[in-house]
Parts: C-alpha cells; sequence; structure tokens
C-alpha cells in the first residue's frame, strides 16, 4: 500500500492534501482500535482516572462534526447535538459514553468523515482563507485551512491516549 496525502479526484489540490491528512488519521483510529472489546473500549485506566476510548472516539465524532458544519457556514443541528454531544458535560470533562461497541463508534465516525469528503468536493483552495469561529464560546477565530488541518492533529492527539489505554488494559489483563 502506497501512503499519499491526494485528495480525491473532483477536490482542488490543497483542499484535497488536507481531506487526506483527515482520512488517514481516521484509518490509523480504525486501525489501532481493531479487535477491541466492549469491556476494552469502556476501560478507563486505572481507578476509572481517564477518558475511556469511547469517549475519546465519541469526542473526535463530535469535533469533527462541528468543523464539518463551520466549513460549510451552517449551523449544527439540535438532532446532532443529541445524538453525539455535548462538547464537555457540566463538569467540563467529556461526556461519559459507555456500552457501545468499537464498530457502532468508528461507525458513526466515518458517516462524519463522508460529509467531510461531500463538503470538500464543494470547497476552492481559496475557500480555504475563510474564517471560522470555533471554541467553546465561538471567542476564536481560524481559516478553514487551519480547521482541516486541526481535525487531522487532534485526531491523531488522542490516538495516544487509546494506545496507552490498550496497553494500561493489556498489562491488567496479563496478570
Amino acid at each position: 500500500m502506497i501512503h499519499d496525502l491526494q485528495g480525491e479526484a473532483n477536490m482542488s489540490p490543497v483542499v484535497g492534501m488536507l481531506f487526506s491528512a483527515v482520512t488517514e488519521n481516521g484509518q490509523r483510529l480504525k486501525s489501532i482500535t481493531e479487535g477491541m472489546s466492549l469491556e476494552e473500549v469502556d476501560y478507563k485506566g486505572e481507578k476509572n482516572h481517564f477518558n475511556s476510548t469511547a469517549q475519546l472516539i465519541r469526542h473526535i465524532t463530535f469535533v469533527d462534526l462541528n468543523w464539518v458544519y463551520r466549513i460549510k457556514g451552517a449551523v449544527l443541528p439540535h438532532s446532532l447535538i443529541e445524538q453525539y454531544g455535548p462538547m464537555i458535560d457540566e463538569n467540563n470533562r467529556l461526556p461519559l459514553v459507555e456500552s457501545l461497541s468499537r464498530d457502532t463508534l468508528i461507525s458513526q465516525y466515518e458517516v462524519v468523515l463522508t460529509h467531510l469528503k461531500e463538503t470538500c468536493t464543494h470547497l476552492a483552495d481559496s475557500d480555504l482563507d475563510r474564517l471560522v469561529t470555533f471554541g467553546h464560546q465561538n471567542e476564536k477565530q481560524a481559516t478553514i485551512r487551519w480547521g482541516l488541518w486541526h481535525m487531522a492533529d487532534h485526531n491523531r492527539y488522542h490516538q495516544a491516549h487509546i494506545n496507552q489505554l490498550r496497553k494500561w488494559f493489556q498489562t491488567q489483563n496479563d496478570c
């Protein structure tokens, strides 16, 4: 398999490259979580002090979904907020997600990637300069270019947490 950062044939070059970075990290997320049992997906580390893989995948999904709607210039529908959100709970932590299989969580994430792909096919490279707001209070601004890069980077960042959870889970179950 050859790895490259080329987008789809119907995407402009830079948009396609950034989209490819997001999808490459999506494929890596799928790969590193392959074969996880429900017990492992819900595992929160020793003494339950960390976010579970389920919480992290849901968080990545919700963050990316928010970016798709920002890029579209549309408001995220309330029904999707209810289905995938909120971003944080009343204690400023990732919301609890339990009893959802790895396959269900990855399938939900892949639906978001499909929406992103559809959105990116309508973007020209010049659209990447457009500013959007983000943050818990929409207090920050970024270009769409940065938003697409952030989607890839954010996913990869949380993959490190998932890898650590997997190591701890394996160690716990080897004893």
